[in-house]
């Protein structure tokens, strides 16, 4: 039958979660540093060996063999050692005799010491083995205590610590809260295995998707990099690594449970799930999501890109606080500048005006012009005299302020530098008078005659042919002529010369009295008691007050009727 020791000893090492055979050597440990306690043993090498089948306790004095002894109590000569061992040999420890086990209370308390302590270095011996390989790796854990700048997790077998660095700044935690956690690093220290655990690294991401999407954790998709903010926003890159596999369907799941398990688990930040592609300009499009890109223009050597985008969608781009456009540039590796589309227009209208300028840099101040002259120029856009030679005369006549003596002074000027030639003037059009102080006169303003159209031409001609009555002065029509054009009302009118009446017209000379009788009378349904035609003053009485009039006439008639009935029953009665 077994001892309470080996009892106590068997519950001690189920307890500690460590070998038999581990505790075992503490405790024969401990008794070493017991007996060496007593006064009988001072001075000497013990050895104690623990029987786990029956609990006893053996004693020995270790001994060195020498050829000459010179302390008795931890040396033996050759010969003795031979007569305990046949094959001593010299420096080498033997047994020599059995003491008594027996200790006093001091021993006693400095061997539950010792035990304690052994214990206590084979524990953390054992967990600093157990957690050495598995940095990396993502463990479920109970949060025991939160403490100013760092929690306490429950590992298990091991307590685990998360400090403020590396904790989600959205996040809050409080004891016995459930989460996981990434077991970023396992340092030694005075006080056993140090292990520290992480809410912030990406890596917890990618280990988090790799547990539930099969695709990751089989290597059909490969997440390409990562780009998190703990706690707010994180976007991820794959791509598909066999045929027919899609990769950010992949990582959604079938309406969204796959990714929404990952938001759920790091307390609802948002993840962004973009394809990652060979085209750098596709890729920085699509890491811009869920905003729309029209183009990318990239420059290599600077490692920079211009996103241009929709000037509706700008903001959603560029995110809140920037944060949408960072993530991108974390993730692409490029420097991102977003642009909108209205902006990038402006830029590139000025940079070609820019260029213009550069190609022609012949300003109209060479031109030395009175400074009137100038402005007005300057004031239409006109800045260079390849634009001043160019432009016709009616073009610079028909700009506020410019006068025939503007035109004059700059036509001077221009045949002076040899820039145009002295007769060849711009073909004149339509001239505007401008208004001003510099205004034309009338002498220097050319009479252009108006063509006039072929129909008004042609009904003209054929008044003109008409023969006129005898004694009769013929029409004269004066058609209004304004900037060429004639109304229609002249196509449609027409012409009769003053003289007696043609056959088509009504006879004006017919009296009122041989106009027929019935012209005079008004026709309407006829109603009994009512006449059927309306003659003159007298018969329009019943016709006064319009319709409501005779609506009402017509109820007091049938009241008066009603009321008569009314009366004949009573006399019946």
């Amino acid at each position: 039958m077994k001892s309470d020791f080996i009892v106590a000893l068997t519950q001690l090492a189920a307890e500690r979660h460590l070998p038999r055979e581990i505790v075992l050597s503490a405790i024969e440990a401990a008794l070493v540093s017991a007996y060496r306690k007593d006064s009988v043993t001072a001075g000497q090498n013990l050895s104690v060996k623990l029987d786990p089948g029956t609990g006893e306790v053996n004693v020995y004095v270790i001994k060195t063999v020498v050829e000459e002894v010179e302390d008795d109590r931890v040396e033996i000569d050759l010969q003795d050692a031979r007569s305990i061992k046949s094959d001593a040999e010299l420096e080498e420890s033997i047994a020599t005799e059995t003491l008594p086990h027996s200790a006093g209370r001091i021993a006693a308390q400095t061997a539950k010491q010792v035990v304690m302590q052994r214990l206590r270095e084979a524990e953390r011996e054992l967990i600093f083995e157990e957690f050495a390989d598995k940095a990396g790796e993502v463990f479920a854990v109970n949060i025991q205590r939160v403490e100013p700048q760092q929690v306490i997790v429950d590992l298990g077998r091991a307590e685990a610590v998360l400090p403020f660095s590396e904790q989600a700044p959205t996040e809050r935690y409080r004891a016995g809260l459930k989460m996981k956690v990434l077991l970023q690093s396992i340092e030694r220290s005075t006080k056993g295995p140090e292990l520290i655990v992480s809410r912030a690294d990406k890596l917890l991401l990618k280990r988090l998707f790799e547990m539930e999407v099969p695709e990751i954790f089989n290597g059909a998709v490969e997440i390409v990099a990562i780009a998190r903010e703990p706690g707010s926003r994180s976007k991820v890159s794959v791509r598909a690594r066999q045929d027919g596999v899609d990769p950010v369907g992949s990582c959604v799941g079938l309406r969204g449970v796959r990714i929404q398990n990952i938001v759920n688990e790091l307390q609802g930040e948002k993840i962004d799930v973009v394809a990652w592609s060979k085209d750098t300009n596709r890729y920085i499009a699509n890491a811009l999501s869920p905003s729309q890109v029209l183009h990318v223009e990239l420059d290599e050597e600077a490692k920079t890109a211009a996103a241009i985008v929709p000037d509706r969608q700008l903001s959603l781009a560029i995110g809140r606080e920037g944060q949408n456009a960072r993530l991108a540039a974390r993730l692409t590796g490029w420097s991102v500048d977003i642009r909108s589309s209205i902006r990038q227009a402006e830029e590139k209208q000025k940079a070609d005006e820019a260029a213009a300028e550069a190609a022609a840099p012949d300003l109209i101040d060479d031109l030395e012009l009175t400074t009137r002259t100038l402005n007005t120029l300057k004031n239409v856009g006109v800045t260079t005299i390849s634009e001043v030679v160019a432009m016709p005369k009616p073009d610079l006549m028909r700009i506020n302020g410019f006068g025939e003596k503007s035109y004059t002074e700059l036509r001077e000027r221009l045949i002076a530098l040899g820039l145009v030639e002295a007769p060849g003037e711009p073909v004149e059009a339509e001239v505007q008078k401008p208004a001003g102080p510099e205004a034309a006169t009338e002498e220097e303003v050319v009479e252009e005659e108006v063509a006039v159209p072929v129909e008004v031409a042609a009904k003209t001609a054929a008044i003109e042919a008409e023969p006129a009555a005898d004694g009769v002065e013929p029409v004269e029509v004066e058609v209004p002529v304004e900037a060429g054009l004639v109304p229609e009302a002249v196509f449609a009118a027409e012409v009769v010369p003053v003289g007696g009446p043609r056959e088509e017209e009504v006879d004006r000379s017919s009296s009122i009295h041989d106009l027929p009788e019935d012209i005079w009378s008004i026709r309407r349904s006829s109603r009994p008691g009512e006449p059927g035609q309306i003659r003159f003053a007298e018969d329009i009485e019943g016709l006064r007050g319009g319709v409501t009039s005779r609506r009402e006439r017509r109820g007091e008639a049938r009241g008066g009727r009603r009321k008569s009935r009314a009366g004949r029953r009573r006399v019946r009665r």
